[in-house]
């Protein structure tokens, strides 16, 4: 019955002939401080715990055991589903927000507690979760990577602590716990990657050892070689539109040719494609509300996204009645959407081709923001190309300095230094009334004169 339990004492003692302990039959258990009191209690198996009833022990009196278990009477008492493990919770907290999900946040969760939560945690009663009992298990973690000779990510550890401190929000929200024991741990930092240029003296040393930084944009002219080498290919206009407007991954994907405005000369985004839990393709809403955004586009894109229409036109009457129809503006030669790993694959492949120093997908929309901060954009103005909420996010995370922008503020500010220098080689003095500066004319006096007559 739920709610009920037992208390009893039991201890070591082992059978002289057959070794097995006595436990609870051993004849010196009536006498003071040998053994320890044990309680055990019916609960709900986990699914991977077939065992029925709850036993803890170990403790001195029989009054710690009885305090211990009518807690958990208590606890299993008033909370709807009885005593549940973290095990049990993270698999019903899964169940509840995987429909509202991105498929790849869904991926990511399911990642988290097949690898790492449920095998550490599973077992652990949600109501006794401590703090202390999480903080052991990330510790864990680490000593489990390094032991393979692969030390985890102080980004993948603040991932994960991450999905399980949603998991235990939803735990306090519900009442089956009174604070979140994920919510303060002692974690490493995760440092924000450094965003650097394809320099001459980075891609040398690049060339001869073969290390690569992990965020790096190209410079303009690495850019327009790139664009070159691609201009030949099908998919040619995709990979524009990221280098030049800075599109995410799944939204330039998810375009299609009712968001293209030639005669206006835009682009709208308004949604992206992203691989579900089975790789079927799913028509998810973007990042963030600010990711709903009207892109202005320049003649040469437009110039390039007609002459794709046109393309694509071709690869439908040669496919017949093969082909899919749909509204994408980037298909397959049947017309079926692109996957956004496939995307890209195929860039990662031109890029090795092409020689080019090695940026990912991703690292084309930090390379839109520094030209389009190069070529004198307004940072707001980019802030809504690149569809953030803030433009916090914009200055701190996509933008750098290339070197033609650091040289020409270098120069503008030694201009200053010379400008100012120059005024007092000729002697100008500012003068602070309109009669002085009338008799400015009169005295002409140099700086290095004035100097002579006052001494």
């Amino acid at each position: 019955m739920r709610g009920t339990g037992t208390i009893y004492k039991r201890c070591g003692c082992r059978n002289p002939h057959t070794g097995r302990q006595l436990g609870s039959l051993c004849p010196n258990l009536p006498r003071r401080g040998h053994g320890s009191w044990y309680l055990a209690m019916p609960r709900q198996a986990a699914v991977d715990d077939r065992r029925s009833r709850l036993r803890r022990g170990g403790y001195r009196t029989r009054a710690d055991a009885e305090r211990v278990l009518r807690r958990l009477q208590d606890h299993d008492r008033v909370r709807e589903g009885g005593l549940l493990t973290t095990g049990q919770w993270l698999q019903r907290w899964y169940v509840i927000v995987e429909p509202h999900l991105r498929p790849s946040t869904a991926r990511g969760y399911r990642q988290h507690l097949e690898q790492y939560l449920v095998p550490l945690l599973g077992r652990e009663l949600l109501c006794e979760l401590t703090n202390d009992t999480v903080q052991l298990a990330f510790s864990a973690i680490v000593r489990r990577h390094q032991s393979m000779g692969r030390p985890v990510s102080a980004g993948t550890l603040r991932r994960v602590q991450a999905t399980l401190r949603a998991a235990l929000n939803l735990a306090v929200r519900s009442g089956l716990l009174a604070t979140n024991p994920a919510r303060h741990l002692d974690l490493p930092r995760a440092p924000r990657p450094h965003l650097v240029v394809w320099t001459d003296n980075r891609v040398a040393e690049w060339r001869r050892t073969g290390e690569r930084p992990p965020v790096a944009v190209w410079t303009p002219v690495q850019t327009a070689e790139f664009l070159a080498f691609a201009s030949d290919h099908r998919l040619y206009a995709l990979y524009h539109l990221y280098a030049l407007r800075g599109l995410r991954r799944g939204e330039g994907a998810g375009l299609r040719w009712s968001d293209f405005d030639s005669s206006g000369h835009t682009l709208t985004v308004t949604r992206q494609l992203q691989q579900g839990e089975n790789g079927r393709l799913e028509v998810c809403p973007v990042k963030t509300r600010a990711g709903e955004r009207t892109i202005a586009l320049d003649r040469s894109t437009i110039h390039v996204l007609n002459a794709h229409r046109n393309q694509q036109k071709e690869e439908r009457l040669a496919a017949g009645i093969d082909w899919n129809e749909s509204d994408y503006i980037f298909t397959d030669t049947y017309g079926r959407p692109l996957r956004p790993d496939y995307i890209g694959h195929v860039f990662q492949n031109m890029v090795r081709k092409s020689g080019l120093p090695p940026v990912r997908l991703h690292d084309l929309r930090h390379g839109a923001a520094n030209l389009a901060l190069t070529g004198g954009s307004d940072l707001k103005v980019f802030q809504a190309q690149l569809g953030h909420s803030t433009i916090m996010t914009t200055a701190d995370t996509y933008t750098s300095v290339l070197p033609e922008t650091a040289h020409l503020s270098a120069e503008a500010t030694a201009r200053v230094v010379i400008d100012a220098a120059r005024k007092l080689s000729r002697g100008i003095r500012y003068q602070s009334t309109p009669r002085r500066r009338r008799a400015k004319g009169r005295q002409g006096v140099s700086l290095k004169s004035g100097m002579r007559s006052s001494a």
